[in-house]
C-alpha cells in the first residue's frame, strides 16, 4: 500500500510541474494582439491589427484531422524546418479557419518582415498578410472540437442577430493552449465583422 501512496505521489508531482510549467510557458509567449471595443452578454466585439502568419491549406474539415495535421507541418517549419535551419519562437493562438478546406495559421513574430523570414522547407506552407479587422468572439473551455465548435458558432451568430450586427462568414477558431495543458483552457470562436460596424458601438 505504501508502494502505491509513493507512486502517486509521484504522478500527482509530475502533473503540477507540467501545468506550472505549461502557465510559464503561455505567459511568455507572444500573443496575437487585440483592443476590446465593447462587451456583451455572453460575446465581444475586438479589433485587431494587420498581422504576418504563416499558413497551410488543408483538405478537410473535420477539426481534429485538420489541427493535427496542420500543426505538425508548421511546427516543423519554425522548428527548423527552413532553409536557414532557424528556430522561430511559437505564438499563441493558433487559428483555423472554419470553411470546407480549413486553413490553419500561427502569428509570426513582431521581429520579423515578410521579407525576413527563412523560406520553409515545405512548399504548401505560405505567408500570409492578414489585413486589420473587426470581430465578434465567444469564448469556451476544454478541448476543441467538431461539437463544441459548431455549437459555440451557432451561440454567436444568434447573439449577432439578437443584437443586429452585420457580419461576414469568415468565421475562425482560435486555440490558446498547448495539448499538455489540462487547466484553464480557452478555446474561441470569432467571425469577422460587415462595414464600418465599430462606428455604431464606440
Amino acid at each position: 500500500m505504501k508502494i502505491v501512496y509513493i507512486i502517486l505521489g509521484i504522478v500527482v508531482l509530475a502533473f503540477i510541474v507540467i501545468q506550472v510549467y505549461a502557465f510559464k510557458s503561455q505567459s511568455d509567449i507572444e500573443m496575437y494582439p487585440y483592443t476590446v471595443k465593447k462587451k456583451y452578454d455572453g460575446f465581444e466585439i475586438r479589433s485587431y491589427d494587420a498581422t504576418l502568419f504563416t499558413s497551410v491549406k488543408l483538405s478537410t474539415n473535420e477539426y481534429k484531422n485538420a489541427s493535427s495535421t496542420g500543426f505538425r507541418i508548421l511546427a516543423g517549419y519554425i522548428f527548423g524546418g527552413n532553409d536557414r535551419n532557424e528556430n522561430i519562437a511559437m505564438t499563441s493562438p493558433v487559428a483555423m479557419s472554419l470553411e470546407d478546406s480549413m486553413t490553419m495559421m500561427f502569428m509570426v513574430p513582431k521581429k520579423y518582415k515578410k521579407e525576413t523570414l527563412p523560406q520553409p522547407n515545405q512548399s504548401q506552407i505560405q505567408f500570409t498578410e492578414e489585413p486589420a479587422k473587426v470581430v465578434a468572439a465567444i469564448t469556451f473551455g476544454g478541448w476543441a472540437n467538431d461539437k463544441n465548435i459548431e455549437e459555440h458558432k451557432q451561440k454567436l451568430i444568434a447573439a449577432l442577430d439578437k443584437e443586429g450586427i452585420p457580419y461576414t462568414n469568415k468565421f475562425y477558431l482560435l486555440g490558446y493552449n498547448p495539448p499538455f495543458e489540462l487547466v484553464n483552457r480557452r478555446n474561441e470562436v470569432i467571425v469577422e465583422l460587415k462595414g464600418e460596424v465599430l462606428k455604431g458601438i464606440k
